[in-house]
């Protein structure tokens, strides 16, 4: 009687085992389907109507701090998931920092990807044409950059080995090297990488070709860009840049004063006495011959074409009316003509 009552509830102790273990294993089982079916629901995006936003990864960051911040942005449903499938992946190391636009329409794979190949959010900064220094500084300024930054950038002596800048005057400033365009920008750009971008684009322009016209003319490189900054300034018809330069270059040949109003605003303008005419600094070509001493805005291609070509006209004057439209005359009482006839506001 003692060994079969032994017997069976060694049987028993072994069946209670195979239970639980089986129990235990349904219950295994169970809880990793729902992780798994928890885990792909998860990654899919958290809705398709939420908006894009502007999403910046600082270096050091770790997919955790990462994960947090999606989640917390509403970009991700789990932080967890993002996390179990960074780590699933093996791409932990390389999500890049930067700026992304990221949506709460991507799934999570499709966020992973997007940071860890650096597909940062770029903008454009542009430099527009005909503008002057202090004009590109405030722009570069309202487009983020730090004031220390930007004035660091706009230190000519960072760029002393720019062939651009060979014919600049030791001591003078980048004025009329910023080269017109857009340029782009992420996260990590410094505003010394656009002026730099600028300043080399300049350089392309400032062919040898350019370089010799204006030997030709009797112009050094840097006086061929001043002339170029004031016939930009000075006419808005493309078409009429080649005339407007003939005229400044006859002007210059007979010794004859430039008379040219933007000159003598952007001295008055760096002297801090307004757009004034008559305020006599050496910019101002209506009282002073010759060049000013720096260029007075920035130049495109055509500008520097058009003084390295000018027209093949013999113009000693020019007015453009208020229509926009420029008039060209050879003769002092001709020119008077045509500002009475077709100057009545711009010109008083």
């Amino acid at each position: 009687m003692y060994k079969l009552g032994a017997h069976k509830s060694g049987h028993s102790w072994l069946w209670r085992v195979v239970l639980s273990v089986s129990v235990l294993f349904l219950v295994l089982v169970l809880a990793t389907i729902i992780i798994w079916r928890f885990y792909e629901a998860n990654l899919k995006p958290v809705n398709m109507h939420g908006a894009t936003q502007t999403v910046t990864i600082n270096a050091g960051d770790s997919p955790s701090m990462i994960a947090d911040m999606l989640h917390n942005r509403g970009l991700i449903r789990s932080a967890w998931t993002f996390e179990a499938y960074v780590r699933h992946e093996g791409v932990g190391k390389y999500l890049k920092a930067g700026t992304y636009s990221l949506s709460p329409r991507q799934s999570v794979q499709t966020i992973v990807s997007q940071l860890s190949h650096g597909k940062v959010l770029s903008e454009l900064v542009t430099i527009l044409p005909d503008q002057r220094l202090a004009q590109i500084k405030q722009s570069l300024l309202n487009d983020g950059f730090s004031e220390a930054d930007v004035d660091a950038a706009l230190n000519p002596s960072a760029y002393k080995n720019s062939p651009a800048l060979v014919d600049k005057p030791v001591g003078n400033d980048l004025e009329g090297y910023l080269y017109p365009d857009s340029f782009q920008r992420t996260s990590s750009t410094k505003a010394s990488t656009i002026v730099q971008e600028s300043i080399a684009e300049m350089q392309q322009h400032l062919t040898p070709e350019i370089r010799a016209a204006f030997a030709k003319e009797g112009l050094s490189t840097y006086q061929g860009i001043i002339l170029a900054s004031i016939v930009g300034q000075e006419v808005s018809n493309p078409s009429d840049r080649a005339q407007a330069a003939q005229v400044f270059l006859k002007r210059l040949h007979v010794g004859m004063k430039l008379g040219s109003d933007v000159t003598a605003m952007y001295g008055s303008r760096l002297a801090g006495q307004g757009t004034s005419l008559t305020y006599d600094t050496p910019y101002n070509t209506l009282l002073h011959t010759g060049l000013p001493p720096t260029p007075i805005s920035n130049v495109n291609a055509e500008e520097l074409q058009a003084v390295a070509h000018p027209a093949n006209t013999d113009w000693l004057y020019f007015v453009t009316g208020d229509n926009g439209v420029t008039h060209f005359a050879k003769t002092l009482q001709q020119h008077e003509a045509y500002i009475s006839q077709y100057c009545h506001k711009l010109c008083h």
